[in-house]
């Protein structure tokens, strides 16, 4: 199965931090996909929130989304609406 690629910029305020962390775990585990974000050196994987603060993924930084499985399009499609929204917080 192929792994399908995308890059995206953290724009909220407080970067990847626990509620945002949490936040895409949720949305991750809604499909099935094995998801894979990889900043500079690090990866982990979207249903870690552990994994994903270890990341230290702050305002500015872009991250790699790696994505296989069957609903690898929709999800990474989904994870970066949710980064693009700023994990809905207002700033």
């Amino acid at each position: 199965m192929p792994t399908i690629e995308r890059e995206v910029i953290i724009c909220n305020k407080l970067g990847l931090h626990a509620r945002a962390a949490t936040k895409l775990v949720v949305l991750a585990s809604e499909f099935d996909a094995k998801i894979t974000i990889i900043q500079g050196e690090k990866q982990a994987s979207a249903t870690s929130v552990l994994g994903l603060l270890m990341l230290e993924t702050g305002m500015g930084k872009t991250v790699q989304l790696l994505a296989t499985g069957p609903d690898a399009q929709t999800a990474l499609d989904a994870i970066c609406q949710l980064i693009n929204a700023k994990f809905d917080e207002d700033s």
